[in-house]
């Protein structure tokens, strides 16, 4: 349940290739980012959350892909709320009709809803113009950057500062090697333009993760080229090489994660 007192909260609904949604909200304002789950089942993991559909005030979408916007023309047409998203998503994704209120930004723009300030950045991915958010509400920071490549430069100065990362850790290399997949899907996972491993990731904890980020949330995982458990593993031994004390949480598709509160 959120706390009242809390500033800045937070809540993975779902993460993973089957599915992404996560709820930011302060006292006043409730974002929903990405809408990949069916509008009902968004509406009973909000429940599970503490809070309803009536009271988001929009819903930002970082890129067409399916698992991110499955739900998103009923939820859209349901709530009448604001849907913030690039100029070059928006014609990708099929409304199945009249589409609802739209907000077109570039990616790079930053604007404010309602106390939260939302900064919008580029990332590396195989989609039209797909991005990641930084979101900031009385000194507290936020930062959601899944589905990519690699984490360039530009990225980690977008999430410099941010208290809470939810970040993708998507496959394990090997697994994926023999997994199910036809070669050239392993191709795109694997390319700079695919997902993020957790070697990768693991690198990026052990050479770039700042002190200040005290809860690291792990999701997008691949259903089978990953598990939890070698998350942990992995990204676990990179955070006790750097003798961080930063908390880790493995998000997955099936529920959705503790409410974070900042």
């Amino acid at each position: 349940m959120f706390a009242e007192d809390a500033i800045v909260r937070l809540c993975v609904l779902a993460s993973g290739s089957s599915g992404n949604a996560t709820l930011v909200a302060t006292p006043q304002t409730r974002l929903l980012i990405d809408a990949g789950l069916s509008a009902r089942e968004i509406e009973r993991r909000l429940a599970a959350a503490g809070e309803t559909l009536d009271r988001l005030d929009a819903i930002l979408i970082t890129h067409e892909h399916g698992d991110h916007v499955a739900g998103l023309p009923v939820l859209a047409r349901k709530l009448g709320r604001p849907v913030f998203l690039s100029e070059l998503t928006a014609p990708a994704i099929s409304w199945n009709g009249e589409p609802p209120p739209l907000e077109l930004f570039r990616a790079g723009a930053r604007w404010r809803i309602g106390d939260i300030e939302v900064t919008s950045f580029s990332v590396p991915h195989d989609a039209a113009d797909p991005v990641g958010f930084c979101l900031e509400a009385e000194g507290h920071k936020i930062a959601i950057v899944t589905d990519l490549g690699y984490i360039p430069d530009s990225i980690r100065f977008q999430i410099r500062g941010a208290e809470l990362l939810v970040l993708e850790s998507n496959h394990d290399l090997e697994m994926l090697k023999v997994g199910p997949y036809p070669w050239p899907v392993k191709q795109r996972v694997m390319s700079r333009q695919g997902h993020l491993s957790n070697d990768a990731v693991a690198q990026f904890i052990r050479k770039h993760l700042e002190p200040c980020t005290h809860t690291l949330v792990l999701g997008h995982l691949s259903e089978h080229n990953n598990h939890p458990d070698l998350v942990r593993l992995v990204a676990g031994d990179a955070l006790r090489s750097r003798g961080l004390s930063t908390r880790l949480v493995v998000a997955e598709h099936r529920c959705q994660t503790e409410v974070f509160q900042l």
